[in-house]
């Protein structure tokens, strides 16, 4: 970098790395709580993006394979200062959750248990309930700019709460619209209408939902140990974060399948024990890798099992960064990217109204959350203080006769 560029960059670099760092510490709830609290740090309180911009990133998020928050996080930072931004803000939302699992996996390899953690949780889920449904209301009000795009979201919405799988919803949505779109502009240009039509305007779709739509399968073995290395560790780790699309259900059928029934490495209460733990700690669920990692190879296979898994979101962010002007500029791939924007929020809100039915349970767990929303919308508490508050109340409530 030049001498003139040097002091551009370095301010932003530093924005990134206090952003990231502390929502790397802070934010608990999964993804869809990250992609909240990203939404209000970047969009609503420092303005580096728009609601639309945003909006375009979320949708390439869910295009690719690897954990979503985290890929969120690669693209604003290479966004606001380009390559290294990109690196800055990653390394700093991932490396304290690693810290912190790395330290949950060192108490559970001494004391055979989890610390307990139940009451932090009771009082951080609500808070995290609130700051989601505030980040979906101020992004739904952009991405619904059309009858079309709300009867989308709407059917999107029914097919993710019926089970439908994550990346076939995204690929139908993405598709969907981009053909509804063509046969509106050939109607109005008065050429041959309907699917037959779009099709014939558009001959490359098809090829993309059949591709898009596409998953991995899962090979389950039977049990046969192989002998541990670090190698196969990262290989197996490097594998998994290249292909894994959907959630952490889906996480743990691969680890499932590598690590238990194929490598013979861990048994299922280890292996429920460290999805636990990347449920229960701040910052990307991916960071199960630490705690595995580090139950097979102590710190060395905690720091080989994390740079693994997360690679290839690098990589993945760093190509598509590019295509994300360039999609804008084409017709069809736009509207194949805000139908993807519209399913990317119904998928969130159905996670959402999931994670209320386990969460707001008691009148303490019901008053946290409606406070919050109250805090978030009229008062504009950041959303770091409410997690913090919400933890220390759950801790309270916990230690209370």
């Amino acid at each position: 970098m030049s001498e003139v560029e040097a002091p551009t960059f370095r301010p932003q670099l530093l924005e990134l790395a206090r952003l990231f760092l502390k929502l790397g510490t802070v934010a608990f709830g999964g993804p869809a709580a990250h992609i909240g609290m990203m939404e209000e740090e970047v969009v609503r309180r420092r303005g580096w993006l728009t609601h639309a911009e945003f909006l375009d990133m979320l949708g390439a998020t869910n295009l690719i394979p690897g954990p979503n928050s985290t890929e969120l996080a690669l693209h604003i930072g290479s966004t606001r200062a380009g390559w290294r931004g990109m690196i800055v803000a990653g390394f700093c939302f991932i490396v304290p959750a690693t810290l912190i699992v790395g330290g949950l996996a060192w108490a559970y390899t001494r004391f055979g248990t989890l610390p307990a953690a139940s009451g932090v949780l009771r009082g951080v889920q609500p808070v995290v309930i609130a700051i989601v449904a505030q980040a979906l209301l101020n992004l739904a009000r952009t991405a619904l700019r059309s009858t079309g795009l709300a009867a989308l979201a709407v059917a999107a919405t029914a097919a993710a709460a019926a089970g439908v799988n994550e990346l076939a919803i995204l690929a139908a949505a993405g598709a969907g619209y981009a053909l509804f779109r063509q046969a509106v502009s050939l109607r109005r240009r008065g050429g041959a209408g309907g699917l037959a039509g779009a099709l014939a305007a558009a001959p490359h779709l098809p090829r993309w939902l059949s591709r898009a739509g596409a998953t991995s399968l899962l090979v389950a073995g039977t049990v046969a140990a192989v002998p541990f290395s670090l190698w196969r560790l990262f290989g197996v780790f490097a594998k998994i974060g290249s292909v894994l699309f959907g959630s952490g259900y889906v996480l743990l059928a691969f680890l499932r399948a590598d690590f238990v029934q194929r490598l013979g490495w861990l048994n299922e209460r280890q292996l429920l024990d460290a999805v636990a733990v990347g449920q229960i700690t701040p910052g990307p669920v991916f960071t199960t890798a630490t705690f595995i990692g580090y139950l097979l190879g102590g710190v060395s296979g905690a720091a080989v099992a994390t740079t693994a898994i997360f690679l290839p979101a690098f990589v993945f962010v760093a190509l598509s960064a590019v295509l994300l002007p360039r999609l804008r500029r084409s017709s069809i791939a736009a509207a194949v990217l805000d139908g993807v924007n519209v399913a990317s929020l119904a998928l969130m809100a159905v996670v959402t109204w999931q994670l209320g039915n386990a969460a707001l349970v008691g009148w303490l767990s019901l008053a946290i959350c409606s406070i919050s929303v109250i805090l978030l919308l009229r008062f504009r508490v950041p959303s770091t203080w409410l997690v913090l508050g919400g933890a220390a109340i759950g801790l309270i409530s916990s230690l209370a006769p």
